[in-house]
């Protein structure tokens, strides 16, 4: 048992500063990767970029605003952290009733009314959070086979079963990844974290080989050339429109590759980015993700009890994952996963989890160490 102390501090303004940039140039680069698409579909060449504001952003703030006012202590008891998970396991069964609304090949999003969202993208928050609160309070009973390998690994696979079963391949790695490495730090034993490596290797080897879609993808990855029309045709876009960027860009709102690009406001954003703005314009892109993720870390090794530092931990490993799943494929060091860019792909749930995540690295940043 340990005691989380309530005596707080100034929270920390870089990571807000952060944030806020992250925000903005996501909504810069939005604007233009979409413009033709939205007039296109809807006649307003700020669609896409309202609705962002609207549903992301406003939803956003009132998630961050929440959670950096709330004590994060709240979330390490165990009622409400299994609590959180079940809600959301329980959200991502509802994609398979009539709520679940199918898109693009894949049923992911839940309707409510005029409103959808990913019940997938809250698990990034709430099973983390379960984490943290299980593997606090665990001591060194991590490195028992019965009373720690075994229950991380039985919630694992009940989470990724549900989500593969709705064809999301890409959030499975990045959460079991996630989870390693907080089981890691937390103390488990290598032979356990081992184990759970080769069955997920496994497992995605055989999951890929059965699934002719997933098999294609691997395909394309290593020899885009062969089908540059078809399955070959997103990756060697991407690269077009980096490569077209040169060292300093063609200019905001300048890209052409964009008119060509399949998902130019969410997976592939980068890729217009990368053109308009060029090498320099992305590794400050990129540099700005690191000083954060390096920011959040520096927050945990100040953070004096188990529960916030695993926290924080996560929220930065999970950052750091899926901005490089997302850069690499568009860059062609990774298969394309479809993972959108934090704080920067078109995503109202995306935007608003994220944001919400902040609110509670902002928290937790109150009461660390100075």
């Amino acid at each position: 048992m340990f005691a989380i102390s309530r005596k707080q501090h100034a929270p920390d303004i870089v990571v807000i500063f952060c944030l806020g940039l992250l925000i903005l140039f996501g909504f810069v680069i939005l604007a233009s990767s979409s413009s033709n698409l939205a007039a296109t579909q809807y006649g307003d060449s700020y669609y896409y970029l309202k609705h962002q504001i609207y549903y992301g952003l406003s939803l956003g703030l009132i998630g961050f605003w929440c959670a950096s006012k709330l004590f994060y202590g709240t979330y390490v008891k165990r009622s409400l952290s299994v609590w959180l998970l079940v809600l959301s396991i329980i959200g991502l069964l509802l994609v398979f009733t009539p709520l679940g609304l199918t898109a693009k090949g894949a049923t992911r999003w839940l309707a409510l009314g005029p409103f959808s969202f990913q019940p997938a993208e809250l698990l990034k928050i709430t099973l983390l959070i379960y984490l943290a609160s299980w593997l606090s309070f665990k001591d060194h009973a991590q490195q028992s086979l019965r009373q720690g390998f075994l229950p991380f690994a039985v919630v694992l696979t009940v989470v990724s079963g549900i989500l593969i079963l709705q064809h999301s391949t890409s959030p499975v790695a990045m959460l079991i990844l996630v989870a390693l490495i907080m089981y890691f730090v937390s103390g488990a034993k290598l032979r356990y974290l081992g184990a759970i490596i080769a069955a997920g290797l496994f497992s995605l080897a055989l999951i890929v080989a059965v699934t002719p879609y997933r098999a294609q993808r691997v395909l394309s990855f290593l020899n885009p050339e062969a089908d540059a029309q078809g399955s070959g045709y997103h990756l060697l876009q991407a690269k077009t429109a980096i490569g077209a960027g040169g060292i300093f860009g063609v200019g905001y709102g300048q890209s052409t590759v964009k008119y060509r690009l399949p998902e130019p406001i969410g997976d592939s954003i980068f890729a217009v980015a990368g053109e308009e703005f060029g090498f320099v314009g992305s590794v400050i892109l990129l540099g700005l993700f690191l000083f954060l993720v390096l920011r959040i870390l520096m927050l945990a090794r100040h953070t004096p009890d188990p529960f916030g530092r695993l926290l924080l931990i996560g929220f930065g490993s999970i950052i750091t994952i899926q901005v490089f799943v997302n850069v690499g494929a568009m860059t062609g060091l990774l298969p394309l996963t479809g993972t959108p860019l934090p704080f920067i792909s078109y995503g109202g749930t995306s935007l608003a989890v994220f944001m919400t995540m902040m609110g509670i690295v902002v928290n937790v940043s109150k009461y660390t160490n100075k």
